[in-house]
């Protein structure tokens, strides 16, 4: 008789152990597809963060190549000192963290003092570079911290790069021209990747 209770009591025991295990199981899937759907998305935004880190890139290169040319042979009234608060607004944060630091305010000591002491010794490519450097190095931080990387920002670059297509198409003498003289390809080609950071930053914050 207790053989038939333990036997009893052994096959209930059995008998519950199955919606234990099920369970179990059903937990460990839900964590392996928890597991999924993190990594997924972890996948996705450093996949933007890598987009919008080499956007920036190009369009700082893109704004340095154009004073670079404005320096040598794209000379018109344009006004390509907006190209200075531009670089500002998309310089990459390590690098603007760097020029910003005590390398940046070395960088503007020795260029104010080559400028005011030794005007001979300071050819006039430098005084672009030079602007940009005080910039990065005595801007307040509601426009290092607060404006960089915001909306506002981003609206600024995109209205530089407006004026300055416009500006280089009506000085091109229309837009046929400014895409097919010789000097007028490559000033376009650089005004028009200007605009690749402003519109993917303005669609990643629409979206």
């Amino acid at each position: 008789m207790e053989k038939m209770i333990g036997g009893k009591k052994s096959y209930l025991a059995m008998k519950t152990d199955y919606p234990v295990n099920e369970q179990i199981s059903s937990d460990f899937n839900e964590i392996g597809e928890s597991v999924r759907k993190l990594a997924n998305h972890a996948i996705k935004l450093g996949g933007i963060g890598f987009g919008t880190s080499f956007l920036k890139w190009v369009a700082s290169f893109a704004a340095i190549y154009l004073l670079i040319l404005d320096r040598t042979n794209w000379k018109t009234k344009i006004l390509t000192s907006l190209l200075i608060p531009y670089i500002f607004l998309t310089l990459p944060s390590w690098l603007f963290g760097i020029l910003r630091g005590e390398i940046g305010r070395w960088i503007a000591f020795v260029a104010v003092v080559l400028r005011l002491f030794i005007p001979k010794h300071f050819p006039d490519w430098l005084e672009m570079p030079g602007s940009l450097i005080l910039l990065l190095v005595v801007s307040p931080g509601f426009f290092a911290d607060s404006i960089r990387g915001h909306i506002i920002g981003t609206f600024v670059c995109l209205v530089i790069g407006c004026y300055l297509l416009q500006e280089h198409i009506r000085a091109s003498g229309g837009f046929r021209n400014s895409f097919t003289r010789a000097n007028g390809i490559s000033n376009s080609v650089g005004i028009l990747l200007l605009f690749v950071y402003p519109v993917w930053a303005l669609v990643l914050t629409l979206l």
